[in-house]
This record gives structure tokens, C-alpha cells and sequence, in this order.
């Protein structure tokens, strides 16, 4: 059997992704968290920057560019797969358990089963999603044109395809423009941020 050592993540590199985990930063924010738990690590092997890269590669975390915060956060997440996380009873019953038997407080514990009420825009976005994994940009195709079911190939294609020249590729740049790309990218952006998706790449 054969490990591969390059994709394994060190304490420098965890320490980096706890900063980042669940939330959308600047790279002055990221300096600053990290610096607040550098002291309480063994002396940096490589510089924030490298972490940040191989975290990159790997896929691990996503990284963008934008005139603007929201032009940013769209380049981010434009092309990131949206995948809503399980509301299984056994699930959250067993995290449940385990909470408190690592010692958190009941009180704190049950927060865990605290209902989320998610908005009109955060409903779509999970409606659609549960169904077939799609991509911010297409969810958001699929707002612009009023789409409820994308529960088969050919429905989802009707939706995200209604012309000679969109491609996959494509239609990220073509939603710059779509009255829907601000609510539904921030729909996208606050479940994320309240635990409810998580991001695959394409």
C-alpha cells in the first residue's frame, strides 16, 4: 500500500484552514486570524501565502478577485457547485451526542436542532439544488427564468441552455448581467456562512 504524503495537510496548513472554514475573508483578515493562533504553534515551516496555495491546489479552499467585495465573492462563487447539507434526524441526534460527550454545554448542544428558517431566495436556492447539483451561476439561469423542476437531464438542460452560443463554460459570464446574480448569490453565500451548504468544485 502506498500513501501519499504531498496531499497531506500539517499544523500550519490546518491552522490556516480553521481560519478560513465557514467563512468568506480578505487577505488581510486571514493575516490577522492567523497571526492570533500562530503564537500557540511550532515555528512556521513556510510562509501564509505558500499555506494558502497548496490549500488552494488541493482544493481545499477557493480564492477570487473583484473590483468590488460582491464582484469578488461572484468570481468565487459563480463556478462552485452547491450541495445542501443532510437534515437527518438520526444525524443531528448522533452529533447531538457526541457534543456532549466532548463536554459542551446542553445549552449550547441544542442549538444543533434550532430550526433555520431560510428566505424566499435561500428556499429556491435549496429547492433547486436538492435536486440536481448545480452551480451558483446556473442556479441562478435557473431563477432568471422562473425554473422550479430541474429533476432530469433534459429539464435542466431546456432551463440552462436556450440558446445556440451558452456553454457550461460560458454561463458564469453570461449571469454578470442577470437581474437574479445579487439575491441569488447572496442567498448562496448566507446559507453557506449559516452551515446549511457546502461547495464542490466542478
Amino acid at each position: 500500500m502506498k500513501y501519499d504524503f504531498t496531499l497531506m495537510v500539517d499544523i500550519q496548513e490546518m491552522a490556516v484552514w480553521t481560519v478560513l472554514n465557514w467563512r468568506f475573508l480578505r487577505l488581510e483578515q486571514i493575516e490577522m486570524k492567523y497571526g492570533q493562533l500562530a503564537g500557540n504553534l511550532p515555528p512556521a515551516r513556510r510562509t501564509l501565502e505558500t499555506c494558502l496555495n497548496r490549500l488552494e491546489v488541493r482544493g481545499l479552499i477557493a480564492r477570487s478577485t473583484g473590483d468590488t467585495d460582491f464582484e469578488a465573492l461572484y468570481d468565487l462563487l459563480g463556478e462552485l457547485y452547491v450541495v445542501p447539507l443532510s437534515e437527518s434526524l438520526p444525524l443531528k441526534l448522533a452529533a447531538f451526542g457526541k457534543l456532549l460527550l466532548d463536554g459542551v454545554p446542553f445549552s449550547k448542544a441544542r442549538e444543533l436542532f434550532r430550526k433555520d428558517l431560510p428566505n424566499e431566495r435561500e428556499a429556491q436556492v435549496l429547492a433547486l439544488s436538492r435536486q440536481v447539483l448545480l452551480s451558483t451561476a446556473e442556479l441562478i439561469k435557473c431563477a432568471e427564468v422562473g425554473a422550479t423542476d430541474v429533476s432530469t437531464d433534459e429539464k435542466l438542460m431546456d432551463v440552462l441552455i436556450d440558446n445556440d452560443y451558452t456553454t457550461s463554460d460560458s454561463l458564469p459570464f453570461e449571469m454578470l448581467e442577470a437581474k437574479q446574480r445579487t439575491p441569488i448569490t447572496m442567498a448562496v453565500a448566507n446559507l453557506y456562512l449559516r452551515k446549511q451548504i457546502v461547495f464542490e468544485r466542478g
